[in-house]
């Protein structure tokens, strides 16, 4: 029988954190209504992988509302619910969760604010079709007053001293003093989040949080979301909270946190990395970090000889 694992209190700020090795739907049962601000998560996509049994998308989509009813019951009426998902694939067929769990969503009254692309320029190479290069986030509001701070995430101008050319406002400023409104395609560039993408990269490989999980959530698109749609001291739920990306990313913000994960390695992946982020020891990627360009003189970016040879035999 899975247990409750330990309970962390993020001390510089007095915020609640817990991680919780129990199945969401069982915990969430338990839960008072109109507990969470803000509901962040990126839960299973029926793909297989070693932490969810792959079954009919008919199936998969029936035990997905039934938790989708309680997260529902247990958000706050100033609440935001943010449900990252890709896409689900059977023998080719490429099957868009977001439309699938939009019906879900809006079946059970919340009203979509934003379906926000976030892309990534690497993934799994497709030769049957395009590569996906992108996932999607639907953030969900439960009532009309619903918690935005979008000065906290505010880009800067591109033409920050751009001036109305006519009307009453004629030479005055145009734009605002803290930035722009990032969009809802989202691609983050180095420090100008001006682009209208905000290209997070997904963490694979030699990316600094990667841990043993497949399908790690960055913790940079987590502080997005959690910044623009909590409060400080809100309650902030994962309830599949992998190794714990949801958590980190609310408990710096000062905000309360409860991840709800059966895998019990992830769990303790998530309370060493809470653990060291207390001790200033975790290896996370910086926002607005630049994302890496080659120069062209990497010897992996120049076009391999044989392949020059290739293209002009055959007229590419």
């Amino acid at each position: 029988m899975q247990t409750q694992m330990s309970l962390f209190n993020h001390v510089s700020s007095g915020t609640h954190v817990e991680i919780r090795n129990d199945d969401c739907l069982s915990v969430l049962e338990k839960t008072e209504n109109n507990k969470f601000d803000l509901i962040l998560t990126s839960p299973p996509y029926n793909v297989g992988k070693s932490y969810e049994t792959k079954t009919s998308i008919e199936k998969y989509l029936e035990t997905q509302e039934k938790i989708i009813r309680e997260l529902v019951r247990t958000l706050s009426d100033k609440g935001n619910l943010c449900w990252q998902v890709g896409n689900y694939v059977d023998k080719g067929e490429v099957f868009p969760l977001d439309i699938y769990y939009y019906q879900i969503f809006k079946k059970h009254g919340l009203k979509l604010r934003n379906r926000i692309i976030w892309y990534f320029g690497h993934g799994l190479h497709a030769s049957n079709r395009f590569s996906g290069r992108y996932e999607t986030i639907l953030w969900f509001s439960k009532t009309d007053n619903y918690i935005f701070n979008l000065d906290s995430v505010r880009v800067p101008s591109k033409y920050p001293g751009k001036r109305h050319f006519k009307g009453i406002r004629k030479g005055e400023l145009s734009g605002n003093p803290l930035g722009k409104n990032p969009g809802d395609i989202w691609e983050i560039m180095e420090q100008d989040w001006d682009s209208a993408l905000w290209n997070i990269p997904n963490v694979k490989s030699n990316h600094p949080e990667k841990t043993e999980h497949p399908c790690q959530f960055p913790d940079e698109l987590v502080e997005r979301c959690v910044l623009a749609l909590t409060d400080e001291d809100s309650w902030v739920l994962d309830p599949f909270a992998g190794v714990g990306s949801t958590v980190l990313g609310a408990i710096k913000n000062n905000r309360n946190a409860i991840g709800i994960e059966k895998e019990e390695t992830y769990c303790r992946i998530a309370n060493q990395r809470i653990e060291s982020l207390k001790e200033g020891t975790l290896n996370l990627r910086p926002m607005t970090k630049e994302i890496h360009q080659p120069t062209g003189k990497e010897k992996v970016a120049q076009m391999p000889a044989e392949w020059i040879q290739l293209k002009i035999a055959n007229n590419y």
